[in-house]
């Protein structure tokens, strides 16, 4: 297996390779660890049942997958990262903004992914807390400079056995002590509802910043079709039965949200070493990706004001300076976890849903996925420096969602006013997407629009 040659350019056809079917494997696996479990746990930390909160995480899932695996369907057309291909909304400099919060995206999630693995080593390790913490962050950084490479090789392994740990514990979760009403169609409450379904919204849009750079190596005449179906149906089928799963624990499993790692571990009794040794290595390798996609945005956002030679003692400075930033968050965040998971959440979805608006309106109803690659990568190109209507609907679209937003940090005066249900995510929706397209369809010449549209 060769390291990969490409970072941030286009995939030429003589590279390209594969079929979409692969890209139901990935996005299914992806959704196999603990982290997507944790997210489960959260409509019942918010009050639902198990049948509210599972219907919530399909309706969830179903709606925030549209978009996941839309944003899929450019990598085979396109052959470049997904936010490199924001610069054709955003300008080449104009697309550094929506990148910095995608950047504080990659560091949540690794704060995310160290804590649930430092509370599944807490049970067995003789350091504190704050010491698995470092130990974890430390381990990371190592696996990510030199064990990338191994990583890969022992990705499809991971999903194997990811599949069999965590079909063995829902036949496990179903024997739990769960009261049957937790099943019935009884206490809805509208605005936890809401809040529940825009949580697995939110938890599939994630993926959309990279989803591309994995099908980017497809060849260019893949059928969009499939590559759309497959993501679609990976990602909704893994992250739903994981998240289902967590929910179940969550009312079976008393205090379960304290540990998630440690009590998955322990719905097989005592002395699995090797459940916490796999547990620990999964949250590990998802972290190895976090901060490859953290250096991967670094370097975009410094590629257009100079150009950087990336040699390893480059790439492992600034992946320690990564490793360093989000190991001291770690250790700020670790005493409630469950706050700030529900709370990064809702932070991804506020920026998010704004930028794919305007990503997916540019390509599928403005430009319907023509593009000048060679414009991409220059300042002086037809999609400019900045554009400014991109960045304006974005800003924009933030800033009309804080009323709207109900947060544990933060309760708008709208969702006050309509007892808590959060429509920030519609606003963040229908703003930008709407604004853009009117106004690039006014100014379509200036943008490169015009005879593409």
């Amino acid at each position: 297996m060769q390291v990969e040659k490409r970072s941030i350019d286009f995939v030429p056809e003589s590279e390209r390779h594969g079929h979409p079917g692969s890209l139901f494997f990935i996005w299914f696996g992806a959704n196999m660890n603990i982290t997507t479990i944790a997210s489960g746990v959260l409509p019942v930390v918010m009050g639902l049942n198990l049948f509210w909160s599972a219907l919530a995480i399909i309706i969830g899932s179903l709606v925030g997958a549209i978009f996941m695996a839309s944003h899929s369907a450019q990598g085979p057309k396109l052959g470049i990262p997904q936010m490199i291909q924001s610069r054709a909304q955003f300008g080449v400099l104009g697309a550094v903004l929506p990148l910095l919060f995608v950047m504080l995206i990659y560091l949540g999630f690794f704060v995310s992914n160290t804590l649930l693995a430092a509370q599944a080593l807490e049970s067995v390790s003789p350091l504190p807390a704050t010491g698995n913490i470092y130990l974890i962050g430390a381990l990371c950084f190592v696996v990510a400079l030199y064990g990338y490479r191994l990583i890969h090789r022992l990705q499809k392994l991971l999903s194997l056995l990811s599949l069999l740990i965590f079909a063995a514990a829902t036949l496990l979760a179903l024997q739990l002590p769960i009261a049957p009403e937790q099943w019935l169609p009884t206490g809805f409450v509208l605005s936890k509802f809401l809040v529940a379904v825009s949580i697995a919204v939110t938890w599939q849009l994630s993926y959309a910043p990279y989803v591309a750079d994995y099908s980017r190596y497809l060849p260019s005449n893949t059928s969009s079709a499939k590559v759309f179906w497959y993501s679609y149906a990976g990602t909704v089928s893994g992250g739903a039965w994981m998240m289902i799963l967590g929910a179940m624990l969550s009312v079976g499993i008393g205090d379960f949200s304290s540990n998630v790692g440690g009590h998955v571990v322990g719905l097989f009794g005592g002395g699995a070493w090797l459940l916490f040794a796999f547990i620990l290595y999964g949250q590990v390798s998802i972290n190895v990706f976090n901060l490859y996609g953290a250096f991967m945005s670094t370097i975009t956002v410094i590629e257009p004001f100079a150009r950087l030679k990336v040699t390893p003692r480059v790439r492992g400075l600034f992946m320690l300076v990564i490793s360093l930033v989000a190991t001291a968050l770690c250790t700020i965040s670790q005493d409630n976890f469950i706050n700030f998971f529900l709370n990064f959440i809702f932070f991804m979805s506020y920026f998010l849903i704004p930028w794919t608006a305007i990503n997916l309106v540019d390509y599928y109803c403005l430009r319907k996925g023509q593009y000048r690659i060679d414009d991409i990568f220059d300042m002086n190109g037809m999609y400019g420096r900045i554009n400014w209507i991109a960045c304006g609907c974005f800003v924009l679209a933030i800033a009309l969602e804080i009323p709207f937003m109900n947060t544990t940090l933060y309760i708008g005066p709208v969702a006050t006013a309509l007892d808590g249900v959060d429509l920030a995510w519609l606003v963040g929706l229908l703003v930008p997407a709407l604004s853009y397209y009117w106004l690039m369809k006014l100014d379509k010449r200036t943008h490169g629009v015009a005879g593409l549209s």
